[in-house]
């Protein structure tokens, strides 16, 4: 399987990226990220945002994102993948999580204190898992292991059949329609546009 190691670290980076905005508020080294050549292609209407040129970061975090991502995470959508799968709609935190059964094959942990999640099967979460499976993919093709590479790639197609698929894009529409700011518009955008891509990239790589 020829694949360039480039194009990896750049799957790697927007995986990152995504669960980084969707995890825990903005900062001011997040917001310095995102205005990087290879990175700002993907916040147009932020770069854009009136508020953002005319302001500095501290005061947007303050004033606008701090309060959008509450909106987002916390007060009108929930971000778990057991609340749109479930039947009662409830969130299941426990050991019959399926994407926590998923991590507990490759010893991923979720420190939950740490990322402020409150399940495993927080969208923030499993986009950093499959972040974590590229930087795999990543030591494998440095190695030049070929099997390690294709067992990598097809266990990422697994996650995003089985896991992000099957909700992600349900709460990223949810957000693109709700969020105050061009911020999280553009996040939810991108996570979305790249989560679909990705999985078509995925199919034809891992048919061969």
């Amino acid at each position: 399987m020829n694949i360039d190691i480039n194009e990896t670290q750049q799957r790697g980076l927007l995986y990152a990226i995504v669960s980084r905005a969707l995890m825990k508020e903005a900062d001011i080294e997040f917001l310095k990220l995102i205005k990087q050549d290879g990175i700002k292609e993907f916040f147009p209407n932020f770069l854009d945002w009136d508020v953002y040129k005319n302001s500095g970061d501290e005061k947007i975090i303050e004033e606008y994102l701090n309060i959008d991502f509450a909106d987002i995470s916390l007060l009108h959508l929930i971000p778990y993948e057991t609340f749109y799968t479930r039947d009662d709609g409830m969130i299941d935190s426990g050991g019959e999580n399926k994407a926590l059964q998923f991590y507990d094959r490759f010893d991923f942990i979720v420190e939950k204190d740490k990322a402020r999640v409150v399940s495993p099967d927080h969208i923030g979460v499993e986009f950093e898992f499959v972040h974590k499976l590229i930087e795999a993919q990543i030591e494998a093709q440095k190695a030049d292991d070929k099997v390690g590479i294709k067992e990598l790639m097809d266990l990422e197609l697994e996650f995003l059949d089985q896991h992000l698929l099957k909700w992600a894009p349900i709460y990223l529409i949810n957000v693109i329609n709700e969020a105050q700011t061009p911020f999280y518009h553009d996040v939810a955008l991108m996570g979305l546009e790249y989560l679909l891509s990705d999985f078509e990239y995925l199919k034809e790589k891992c048919k061969n």
